[in-house]
């Protein structure tokens, strides 16, 4: 009994030790697995990993996994400080997993050496330990995709050319995220009003790359730049989704929930001309829903580390300083500056719809209705009180 203990205890051993040793036969596979999209805002942009087979390893290194039930995530999230860490699974229960959620899963078999094959397993090896494993995420330049491309170059040497796909055509950052994402849904609503202009530019086949499918697409006719031989020996569909995606119900999509808001807010403009009196309670939320949108904003470009916050021209109609113009909203004669702050409020509106039109910034389709019940919101506030005569 003991000998067998003891003998299990040693296999054991062997079997931990040689998991963890870079030392792979010569006939090891190492690939890129790509995962198609999910149906959730955290998994719309899919996925990618390294995928390590030999023998009896077969494993998966990613660098998508972050801390969710932390106390300070949803902080370190605002804060743009939110560390996602590599990590390590059987490839079985990686795919059974996505082939669960019914979502595509792509293999891209590198055309390696050996050397290079054990450089690479090295550095996942290394990369995966407690004190190396975290890093600073950035959606667009520091993601589970980019890592793909940038540890593949590192273990490299950069010896890699990437050819140009064929299906790629000058977009911005924006219209990259917005190809993902419905424009009629709520996260679809939060991004475009989160991320300022500075996602507003092209984006180069490079940059392109934080995207999982555009890594699928880059690493496709990649070469080695020295022997111009494809990076790539096979690419393989592991899985293909079975049944589409359900789309969210249209009645509780963002744009039919703003346009009855909308009709409401205009139809009690409309009664209020008819009446000629003004709702308080109803610019008192107006005034407050927007003044805090826009210290949001604010706080967004100024307060964190994004570096897709900057320059956000939803401040146009998202202005702090309304909530400070509560106050007068509320008061039976403001003072006198209150209808030129009103007049500013519509002024900018139309510099939005004018960076809109030009491109300088893109905005959420879904807010068409709210912003139109607010400019006529602020035309009828200007002549109510341009007719009760402000002191």
């Amino acid at each position: 009994m003991k000998k067998t203990t003891l003998l299990f205890f040693l296999f054991f051993s062997f079997l931990v030790s040689n998991a963890q040793n870079p030392n792979l036969k010569p006939e090891a596979v190492v690939s890129i697995i790509t995962v198609g999209p999910g149906n959730s805002l955290n998994d719309a942009f899919g996925h990618n990993a390294f995928r390590i087979r030999t023998g009896y390893i077969d494993v998966v290194y990613d660098y998508g996994r972050y801390p969710f039930n932390d106390p300070n995530f949803i902080l370190n999230f605002a804060r743009g400080k939110l560390k996602y860490s590599q990590g390590r699974e059987p490839f079985h229960s990686f795919l059974n997993r996505y082939v669960r959620y019914d979502r595509t899963l792509k293999e891209q078999v590198l055309d390696l050496s050996y050397d290079q094959k054990r450089a690479l397993y090295s550095f996942l090896i290394e990369n995966n330990k407690p004190e190396n494993k975290e890093y600073l995420y950035d959606f667009f330049y520091d993601n589970c995709a980019t890592k793909m491309r940038d540890v593949s170059e590192q273990v490299l040497h950069g010896n890699i050319a990437y050819k140009t796909p064929d299906t790629y055509k000058s977009e911005t950052f924006r219209e990259l995220i917005n190809n993902n994402l419905s424009w009629n849904s709520w996260g679809s609503l939060g991004i475009n009003v989160a991320l300022g202009s500075v996602i507003d530019r092209a984006a180069t086949p490079r940059e392109y790359m934080f995207l999982p499918e555009f890594i699928f697409q880059s690493f496709e006719g990649a070469s080695f730049k020295d022997s111009g031989k494809s990076l790539i020996k096979s690419s393989t569909i592991l899985y293909n989704q079975k049944v589409p995606f359900e789309a969210a119900s249209f009645l509780l999509s963002p744009f039919f929930i703003f346009s009855l808001i909308s009709i409401f807010i205009i139809y009690i403009t409309y009664s209020n001309i008819k009446k000629g009196k003004r709702s308080v309670w109803l610019d008192v939320s107006l005034f407050a829903l927007t003044g805090s949108i826009g210290v949001f904003i604010l706080l967004l470009w100024f307060a964190t580390d994004h570096t897709a916050t900057a320059h956000n021209y939803n401040l146009l109609w998202g202005f702090p300083l309304s909530l400070f113009a509560i106050i007068q909203v509320i008061k039976k004669q403001p003072k006198t500056w209150f209808k030129g702050y009103l007049k500013l409020l519509i002024i900018m509106l139309c510099l939005m719809t004018m960076h809109w039109i030009i491109g300088v910034q893109r905005f959420a389709l879904a807010l068409i209705p709210l912003l139109i019940a607010f400019l006529v919101r602020y035309v009828y506030l200007v002549r109510f009180y341009k007719s009760h005569a402000i002191k």
